[in-house]
């Protein structure tokens, strides 16, 4: 039987629960800075007019640091190894309608990962 050996990346995260956003919108930012570079994807991230960019841009910006003081990783040689958006807890609220009737508005909650590798 042969031994697998798996060479472990050193890798810093971030992660963000609870954000008041729905995880379908964070999901289009995030597709388009998965696989980039540190600072071309704060570069995308700066100047993408949607409403998940400047909550990416902070987790971002906080995964960074994680990496640069927690893992003593350098800032040139880091990469966005995964960003993904999971579906969290729904808010369920109620509106009055017509005749008498309600209609249930659902506020969403997304939770947001990012994993940082630098390319060593």
């Amino acid at each position: 039987m042969q031994e697998q050996e798996t060479m472990v990346k050193n890798e810093a995260r971030a992660t963000l629960k609870y954000a008041r956003i729905s995880s379908r919108k964070v999901k289009i930012v995030a597709d388009l800075i998965r696989g980039k570079n540190v600072d071309e994807a704060l570069a995308i991230v700066k100047f993408t007019p949607k409403a998940s960019s400047e909550i990416i841009e902070k987790l971002l910006k906080s995964a960074i640091a994680n990496a640069e003081n927690i893992h003593n990783m350098k800032h040139e040689d880091l990469y966005i190894a995964e960003i993904y958006a999971n579906q969290g807890p729904t808010l369920k609220r109620i509106r009055p309608a017509a005749k008498g009737s309600a209609v249930r508005i659902r506020k969403r909650t997304s939770h947001i990962t990012i994993v940082l590798r630098d390319d060593k």
